[in-house]
């Protein structure tokens, strides 16, 4: 999986079975099922869908059973059909069950975002333009669910607060003005690009004579956003942002903008359905 080098999964995969084991353990499996009992099983989609972390689903079956036999018919990033088989598993039957749930959760709500992101980045295919994610995130998911996006086929914009200068209203207001926030924030020295978000055509010329690196166009209408690209004329890039839909999209994009954010994406992105099918071992 290309996730950031400091990402634990092994950390991330014992947090999520604990939170489901709990201190007990799988009661239901251990009262019903011998300890010697083994499974097989495939994990099958039940729809169309693009698939994204499927290396760490099967983390959780090593974790539960280091000897399980896991083989993987498909890769993250790939777009896939209806039916089509993701991964063949065979093992001990009780660790099998315990880290179903874990492994399905996980691989339903990132292979959701990368699905719903793959919608949008088809919506607006050949004009250019592209797709980034935002920091609309799940609270300690946000480095899955970027990682989903880009398998998506979007960008991804700042990871953190710390890794990207972006001057928003509040930053505006509080510093008296576009001209002014964008001031502070270059003779900060923080050797980061400045990114400043403008709602209003007037705000344009005070921001890039100020120095900005990229312009956030936020919730301006097709009109408002050519208005702007012909008065930047090229000088910086500039990114759309704001109620961006998939009924939307496309009509952004063909203004002539750099880049659309879309927070829908990772906040709103609908688990797939892929299910895990038993059967069992002699």
């Amino acid at each position: 999986m290309a996730l950031p080098a400091n990402f634990d999964i092994d950390d991330f995969v014992r947090r999520v079975l604990a939170e489901d084991l709990g201190s007990g353990g799988d009661v239901t499996s251990n009262a019903t099922i011998a300890a010697d009992a083994r499974f097989t099983a495939t994990m099958n989609c039940r729809q169309e869908i693009v698939v994204a972390g499927l290396d760490l689903a099967a983390a959780f079956f090593r974790a539960l059973d280091p000897d399980v036999s896991i083989q993987l018919d498909a890769e993250d990033g790939q777009r896939v059909a209806h039916g089509t088989t993701l991964m063949r598993v065979a093992g001990n039957a009780r660790a099998m069950l315990a880290a179903e749930r874990p492994a399905l959760n996980t691989l339903q709500h990132l292979s959701g975002v990368a699905t719903l992101t793959r919608r949008y980045v088809d919506a607006i295919a050949g004009t250019g333009a592209v797709v980034l994610d935002t920091r609309k995130t799940l609270p300690g998911l946000r480095v899955l669910e970027k990682y989903a996006a880009r398998m998506g086929g979007a960008e991804n914009h700042r990871m953190r607060l710390d890794d990207g200068v972006l001057i928003k209203d509040n930053h505006v207001a509080v510093a008296g003005g576009v001209a002014e926030a964008v001031r502070r924030a270059k003779a900060a020295n923080t050797g980061l690009q400045v990114q400043v978000e403008v709602d209003r055509i007037d705000q344009i010329r005070p921001a890039l004579d100020a120095g900005a690196d990229r312009l956030l166009l936020d919730n301006m209408d097709p009109a408002m956003l050519r208005e702007a690209i012909a008065l930047v004329s090229g000088r910086v890039p500039l990114e759309a942002s704001g109620g961006v839909t998939l009924e939307t999209i496309r009509f952004i994009a063909e203004t002539g903008v750099d880049y659309i954010s879309v927070g829908r994406i990772t906040q709103s992105a609908p688990a797939v359905d892929i299910g895990l099918d038993y059967a069992i071992s002699r």
